[in-house]
């Protein structure tokens, strides 16, 4: 018998399956909230409003990890939880904060081939119902995608104050977070942006949009909106008593 043990190759390995990872994007002001703190961090429903945010992700299991990019001065956050890991490496912009976190995934060793969900963090009404159904979706797709609705209202195009047409919405819709793509293509598409100062990259997905490709459209819900303006606070915490 001829012995192989010196001239075989080692059976191939197989490949670890790709994990979820949550990126929030913390960094921001909060100006047009009008509030003395950064909206984030605002009280809602007895909790900063963030906490509604991170306990949305902890409770969906397929979350491996959480980072909260946060301004390098950031004193108002603080987290006990071995799965929330805060980077402090907030940016000038959301994209930048967003750069930013992904960069600091790679230099821990994280793989670029696995998922990253990406949230606003004054999502705060966001379910572990509503990321479940984006990680269903978006798992098998080559692209990856983001929650969004199609536009309910009619759409008007403003000129000197005024209505000067209406829009057709026909295949329009309104995009929301989380926004779920693969750690390296969001990584590179962003790098890109970069070199222009990230000029016109409102979410994620137009980044990944810029290189071509289309993420899929996953139906999210209305309740699911961004808290932005003072009267917005008043319906978020209405949402969440009513949740309790």
């Amino acid at each position: 018998m001829t012995d192989m043990s010196s001239s075989e190759s080692p059976a191939p390995q197989p490949s670890l399956p790709a994990r979820c990872h949550a990126l929030l994007p913390c960094a921001g002001s909060g100006s047009r909230a009008g509030a003395a703190v950064p909206k984030q961090y605002r009280t809602v429903a007895g909790l900063p409003m963030v906490m509604h945010t991170l306990a949305a992700f902890a409770a969906e299991p397929r979350i491996a990890s959480i980072r909260v990019v946060v301004a390098p001065s950031d004193r108002f956050l603080n987290v006990d939880d071995p799965r929330i890991v805060l980077v402090r490496r907030g940016g000038l912009s959301r994209a930048e904060s967003v750069f930013n976190g992904l960069q600091s995934m790679l230099d821990e060793g994280v793989s670029p081939s696995d998922w990253v969900l990406v949230h606003d963090a004054a999502r705060c009404l966001v379910t572990p119902a509503d990321i479940a159904r984006l990680i269903d979706a978006c798992q098998g797709d080559e692209v990856g995608g983001l929650l969004a609705l199609p536009l309910p209202d009619t759409l008007k195009q403003e000129r000197a104050g005024r209505a000067a047409a209406t829009v057709d919405r026909v295949g329009k819709w309104l995009a929301q977070t989380p926004q779920m793509f693969r750690l390296g293509r969001l990584h590179a598409a962003l790098d890109a942006a970069r070199t222009d100062a990230f000029t016109g990259i409102t979410d994620e997905a137009s980044a990944v949009e810029r290189t071509g490709l289309r993420p899929l459209l996953v139906a999210g819900s209305a309740r699911n909106f961004k808290v932005t303006y003072p009267e917005d606070f008043a319906m978020a915490e209405a949402l969440l008593a009513h949740r309790t």
